[in-house]
């Protein structure tokens, strides 16, 4: 006997599954593939049958099908393509929202594809635990999240109320991660806040995220703002990391004349236009941005610079400029895959080169005051 057992049928019935998905794969790749590539899709074949008979413990045949639809995926070197497993894919379906089970935190991704924390909000689970600005999360309850995208980041992270989660964070001055055992608590934190700036007729206005709740937000903002007096308006989406595609252009239509908001190109060469109407506010508008303004902001600071409805001021934006369309797989799981580029409306692509501002200004940590806020509200001033 060579040592292999077979302890049911079932068993049995399962890697035959397994088998049957392979040669489902190897049709679907025929042609050129089993042309060019024989060997690999032998090869492939071969690691399954030595997993089966010669790894030291049996091995479930749904997690060799889960690992190899990984591996696929992974295979595309795109960070924001992931193969989501079940557990994860039903937090992501729930309907993006302000309000959920959460700790508290706003985070982006930074050059290097770090997720970095960028606001605490006061009085939640990850402030009072001590969670920092700055903070880069390394380990979600065990899982290393190194190269991560955003989105799957943070459905990782929400969950059910009162439910526990482990976060390891590096922090500058601590050479080991710090770990944190929070529980999660339901976060109702808006998107949208806005205030009059002190002796000015100049309204502030800061988008920490898209999400469904931001455009009747932002509607509200605008109307009080209105009410006391603003003629003229600076809108900060620094450090905001995105969201929603279809709430950042009902946010843009606010701002952008009648004409295209953002195309959309399909790899299949259909192209999806988004259009605001001539119902805008038609005020002095600066947008501040920076190097965490990434994706659905970039939306609408692309729009705005495009067609010269108000200025932005600050630095070079990330350089998220794809879409992702998430399908629904059997067996609850589901895949979230890059299917398209958008460009601005002068047609400009800036995935991976971001939206230069019409003024740099580089906000100086070491000195007092805002330096980037400070211009634009002086160049919002020079319109009044």
């Amino acid at each position: 006997m060579n040592g292999y057992r077979y302890k049911s049928g079932g068993t049995v019935s399962r890697w035959l599954t397994v088998l049957a998905i392979v040669f489902f794969v190897l049709f679907v790749l025929a042609g050129s593939v089993i042309s060019s590539n024989y060997k690999h899709i032998g090869n492939l074949i071969k690691v399954i049958s030595l997993v089966r008979t010669q790894y030291i413990d049996p091995v479930q045949a749904t997690s060799l099908v889960d690992g190899a639809m990984r591996g696929i995926v992974e295979s595309l070197e795109d960070p924001y393509s992931v193969y989501l497993d079940p557990q994860t894919f039903k937090r992501l379906q729930e309907q993006i929202s302000g309000s959920f089970g959460g700790l508290g935190i706003l985070v982006g991704v930074d050059k290097e594809e770090f997720l970095t924390v960028v606001r605490v909000y006061d009085n939640t689970p990850a402030a009072e635990e001590g969670v920092r600005v700055g903070d880069i999360i390394v380990g979600i309850d065990g899982r290393d999240v190194q190269g991560l995208d955003l989105e799957t980041a943070i459905t990782l992270m929400r969950g059910p109320v009162d439910s526990k989660i482990k976060v390891s964070v590096a922090r500058e001055g601590h050479p080991e991660p710090i770990e944190f055992d929070i529980t999660r608590r339901e976060i109702s934190v808006p998107s949208v806040e806005g205030r009059m700036l002190t002796n000015s007729s100049i309204g502030y206005v800061t988008v920490s995220q898209f999400n469904e709740k931001t455009p009747d937000e932002m509607l509200q903002v605008l109307a009080n703002l209105r009410d006391h007096g603003m003629r003229g308006i600076v809108l900060d989406l620094r450090d905001n990391p995105g969201g929603e595609l279809i709430a950042a252009t009902q946010v843009a239509d606010n701002f952008i004349p009648k004409g295209p908001i953002v195309y959309i190109d399909y790899r299949t060469g259909t192209e999806d236009v988004k259009d605001a109407d001539d119902n805008y506010l038609r005020l002095p508008l600066a947008v501040l941005v920076n190097g965490g303004s990434a994706s659905a902001a970039e939306i609408l600071a692309g729009a705005v610079k495009d067609t010269e409805v108000g200025v932005l001021v600050g630095t070079r934006t990330f350089g998220k400029g794809i879409v992702q369309t998430v399908f629904t797989l059997d067996n609850d799981a589901g895949l979230k895959l890059t299917t398209a580029h958008y460009l601005t409306p002068k047609k400009k692509d800036i995935h991976k080169k971001g939206i230069a501002p019409d003024v740099v200004v580089e906000n100086l940590p070491d000195q007092p005051g805002d330096e980037q806020l400070d211009k634009a509200v002086e160049l919002v001033k020079r319109k009044l």
